[in-house]
């Protein structure tokens, strides 16, 4: 359990520790904890220790825990950080293009609760990447995949955060258009999502997951991958009926 800002933090900075300026981050942390949230950051989890985790809810939830929904500037979210199953190009690409192409309905199902609305969530991926991607005949080498995110996502202000997963890859590369952008290279996705509703008995990180499971489906599938891209790419609707269409996809 740690405060979640960089700055409160400052046995994580490069450099020396001795000095005044832990001592006043040490300080403001103390301060900044009755205003900044308290991030619950766990080791790697094995699938079928996920269960755990709901537990650790319940222990939160009797501790005075609060969720998104217990005031209106609670912005606290839940990110999953699934290992990629191989780090090869063609593994990487489907499952951007599997992402991308359910993401209107994985957004729609996680229903932000509205402080997420009013104080800003993680922008969609533009429609140009996503149609660029989702064609048939993408299937670029990772150095390629790496240079075309980064021409229309130089952030991490994405759902499905790439970052830290091109920075395992090719750190160079990625630092060459990102020099100074916080970024901690690791093999695996960075999904966001909008809520954590910590305080509701009701509310679980189950679902969340399930539908990532939908995406790694679909991702696994490459007939079928070909063919939501296919229908996404004639598709002349609003993301809002493309939901629709991609839910029953995945229902089937």
């Amino acid at each position: 359990m740690e405060l979640d800002s960089r700055i409160l933090h400052p046995g994580k900075q490069a450099g020396s520790q001795r000095g005044v300026l832990p001592k006043i981050a040490a300080l403001f942390g103390f301060a900044a904890s009755y205003l900044v949230p308290c991030e619950l950051v766990t080791s790697p989890t094995r699938l079928d220790r996920l269960q755990d985790l709901n537990r650790i809810l319940t222990i939160l939830r009797r501790l005075g825990a609060r969720g998104t929904q217990d005031a209106p500037f609670y912005a606290f979210g839940l990110h999953f950080n699934p290992e990629i199953p191989r780090q090869d190009a063609a593994t990487l690409t489907a499952f951007m293009k599997s992402f991308a192409l359910l993401n209107p309905w994985l957004r729609r199902e996680a229903s932000p609760d509205r402080t997420r609305e009013l104080l800003g969530f993680a922008d969609p991926f533009p429609a140009d990447y996503v149609r660029r991607i989702v064609s048939l005949d993408y299937w670029p080498d990772i150095s390629t995949f790496i240079d075309d995110y980064l021409s229309l996502n130089p952030t991490r202000n994405r759902d499905l955060d790439l970052l830290p997963l091109l920075h395992h890859l090719d750190a160079q590369r990625v630092r060459a258009v990102l020099p100074n952008e916080k970024i901690n290279g690791r093999p695996t996705f960075h999904y966001r999502l909008p809520d954590a509703r910590v305080s509701d008995p009701g509310w679980s990180i189950a679902p969340d997951w399930n539908r990532w499971v939908c995406v790694e489906r679909l991702a696994a599938d490459r007939e079928r991958l070909d063919a939501v891209g296919s229908a996404y790419l004639s598709f002349e609707g609003e993301d809002k009926s493309w939901a629709n269409v991609v839910e029953q996809i995945v229902r089937s």
